[in-house]
C-alpha cells in the first residue's frame, strides 16, 4: 500500500540516534537543548519547548496561556480532534468557528463573530500545511485580550508575509510524528515568544518543577530539593528522540523542496480531471505542505476512497469535524454548527505527499484518480 505519508529517514538520522545510545543519556540530556536551537532557527528566533507529541504540545501551550475551567477557547473544527480535546480537558467551553471554504482554514470573520470576554484563547490551524490569516485573527484575540496561539502540526517550515511559522502567534505548537515533514518518532514543541509564558510551558513538560532556589519557597534544604508550586506532567521529549529531530531538521529545507515539487507536479497533472476540486494558496504564504487535499465532487468521494485504497493507493481523509466526534456531541454540540467545515471534510480526500514519493509513483496515484473519476 502507497501510505498518503511517511517518514522519511537516513543513514545520518540512525547514526545521530546511535550516537546517543552510546553515551551518557537516554532522557533529558544536551541532545535537547540543540533540538529546541535548531528548531528555533525556523521559528524566527522564538524560543522552543520540546515535549512529547504534538498533543501534549497544545496541552502545555493552552496551559501556558492561562486556560482554566470556565474559559473559551475558539478554534476551527476542520482538525484533529486534540486542538480541541485539550483545551476541554483543561475545563474550557470550546467555541468551533467555521472555516474559509477554499483553504480550510479558521476564517476571521466566524471567529470575530464569536469571541467573547470570556475567550481565553484563538487558536489557529494551518490546515494542511497552509498558514492561516494571523494578521486577522491576531486582530480578533487583541479586541478580547485573548492569546493567539497557532495549531502549526502541519506547518514547520512555511511562511506568512516573509515571516516564518513559529513568528505569528503568541504560542505555536508543533508535531513531529512520523507522517510529518520532520519526525522524533512521537514528539511535537511549543514556541513561545513570552519568557513567562516560555517558563510555564517548560516547567509544566517536567511535573511543575522548580529547581532554581531563587524561585523556591523553601530554599536552603540542600542541593537534592525541589519543590511543586503548580501541578505539571511528564511531557520531556528525550535524548534519543531529539537527536533524531535534529538530524531530521538539517535536512527540513531538501523536505521541503521536494513537498514544493510534488504539489506543483500534482497541480500540473490534475488541473484537468473532472470532478475535483484542487487546493488552492494565497499569495501571501509560502506553504511547506503536509497534505494534497482535494475535494471530490459530486457526492463521489466515499467510492474514490475505496476504489483507490482497493488499488493499492492509501489516500486518506483529513479530517472528521471535531464537534462530530461522540465526545463533543455527548456535550450538547450538534451537526450543522459550521457549514463549511462540513462541506469540505463531505469531499475532502488526501492524496500520497511525501519526500520521498518518487514522480513514477506520483504518476501511478494521478492515472488511477483519474481514470475513477473520467
Amino acid at each position: 500500500m502507497l501510505p498518503y505519508g511517511r517518514q522519511s529517514i537516513a543513514e545520518s538520522d540512525v547514526a545521530a540516534v546511535a550516537e546517543v545510545l552510546r553515551g551518557d543519556w537516554l532522557t533529558t540530556g544536551p541532545a535537547v537543548g540543540r533540538f529546541e536551537a535548531e528548531l528555533a532557527r525556523w521559528t524566527g528566533g522564538v524560543p522552543c519547548v520540546a515535549v512529547t507529541s504534538g498533543t501534549a504540545a497544545l496541552h502545555v501551550a493552552y496551559v501556558a496561556a492561562g486556560v482554566r475551567a470556565g474559559d473559551e477557547v475558539v478554534t476551527s473544527p476542520l482538525t484533529f480532534v486534540a486542538t480541541a480535546a485539550t483545551a476541554a480537558l483543561l475545563g474550557a467551553r470550546v467555541v468551533f468557528a467555521d472555516v474559509q471554504p477554499d483553504t480550510g482554514n479558521l476564517d476571521p470573520d466566524a471567529a470575530a463573530a464569536l469571541v467573547t470576554c470570556r475567550t481565553r484563547v484563538v487558536t489557529a490551524v494551518d490546515y494542511a500545511g497552509h498558514p492561516a490569516d494571523y494578521d486577522e485573527l491576531g486582530a480578533v484575540a487583541d479586541r478580547v485580550g485573548a492569546v493567539l496561539v497557532a495549531d502549526a502540526a502541519h506547518s514547520i517550515g512555511s511562511a506568512y508575509k516573509d515571516r516564518p511559522v513559529g513568528a505569528l502567534a503568541d504560542l505555536t505548537t508543533f508535531s513531529f510524528f512520523p507522517t510529518k515533514t520532520v519526525t522524533t518518532a512521537e514528539g511535537g514543541a511549543v514556541a513561545a515568544a513570552d519568557p513567562g509564558r516560555h517558563a510555564r510551558a517548560v516547567r509544566f513538560r517536567n511535573h511543575g518543577l522548580v529547581r532554581d532556589p531563587a524561585e523556591q519557597r523553601d530554599p536552603g534544604q540542600g542541593g537534592w530539593h525541589q519543590e511543586v508550586h503548580e501541578f505539571g506532567l511528564n511531557y520531556r521529549l528525550p535524548d534519543v528522540l531529539c537527536a533524531l529531530g535534529l538530524s531530521q531538521l538539517r535536512r527540513l529545507e531538501r523536505f521541503r523542496a521536494r513537498r514544493i515539487e510534488l504539489v506543483a507536479r500534482y497541480d500540473t497533472l490534475l488541473r484537468d480531471v473532472p470532478g475535483l476540486t484542487l487546493p488552492v494558496q494565497r499569495a501571501y504564504v509560502a506553504p511547506n505542505w503536509h497534505l494534497y487535499p482535494v475535494r471530490v465532487r459530486d457526492g463521489r468521494r466515499r467510492e474514490v476512497y475505496d476504489r483507490m485504497r482497493a488499488a493499492g493507493i492509501g489516500v486518506q481523509v483529513n479530517y472528521l469535524p471535531a464537534y462530530w466526534h461522540p465526545v463533543f456531541e455527548d456535550l450538547g454540540y450538534r451537526r450543522g454548527l459550521c457549514p463549511q467545515a462540513e462541506a469540505y471534510y463531505a469531499e475532502e480526500l488526501s492524496l500520497p505527499l511525501f519526500p520521498d514519493l518518487s514522480d513514477a509513483q506520483q504518476d501511478r496515484v494521478v492515472e488511477t484518480l483519474a481514470g475513477i473519476l473520467r
